[in-house]
């Protein structure tokens, strides 16, 4: 039985469109780390695509090195120790602090990172509903992006460019934060890993 948040996630963005198992093993080494929540949905689900790759639940390992490149030389690492739990079709990387249990947002397409820093050394009186909020508010506008018209690209870009493994990305080339368009004539199917590298490497 899903829990009513994860019924409205399912609500907006659809059954999973790619799965991938969760070993007991990854379950029990997240034990204590991340929400209890977080941890049935792995439980039940698995490691998700969703929308066609427009969102994913993933396993944070695979995301570990990336998103500590992403943290060198900010204050966050100080705060907390961030673990990716999701991530967006364009390389937005969803956070969780397994201190405070407080999310961060890594905005790799706009070079940015968003948090309300007022919030992230105090402690989240309950994870699993903060988890369960995360997932019940989910719409798909919010893990898209807008092109220069204000119109949005997922869509167009999976027609144009196929379907998305989880292992790729949508990345605009040249980057955005160098004076790249959004636009889908800017847009190419990129290696996820090698994408948010060169981005970051960019922003040094």
């Amino acid at each position: 039985m899903r829990d009513e948040d994860f019924e409205c996630f399912i609500g907006v963005m659809g059954e999973a469109t790619s799965h991938r198992p969760v070993l007991d093993s990854q379950i029990a080494k997240y034990r204590g780390v991340l929400p209890d929540a977080l941890l049935t949905y792995w439980q039940k689900e698995g490691w998700c695509g969703y929308a066609n790759g427009l969102f994913w639940t993933v396993n944070p390992d695979d995301y570990k090195h990336m998103l500590d490149m992403w943290l060198a030389g900010t204050e966050f690492p100080q705060i907390d120790n961030y673990h990716v739990i999701a991530r967006s079709a364009f390389g937005t990387l969803y956070a969780w602090g397994e201190k405070y249990n407080q999310k961060i947002v890594v905005s790799c397409p706009t070079g940015s990172i968003v948090a309300l820093t007022n919030k992230l050394n105090v402690p989240n009186k309950n994870p699993d509903l903060a988890i369960q909020t995360f997932f019940a508010m989910s719409d798909k506008e919010r893990y898209d992006l807008e092109d220069s018209q204000g119109e949005f690209l997922f869509e167009r870009a999976l027609e144009k460019l196929g379907a998305l493994d989880e292992h790729e990305v949508y990345g605009f080339e040249p980057a955005l934060f160098v004076g790249g368009a959004a636009s889908l004539d800017q847009l190419v199917k990129c290696n996820l890993e090698v994408h948010l590298t060169s981005l970051r490497q960019m922003r040094s």
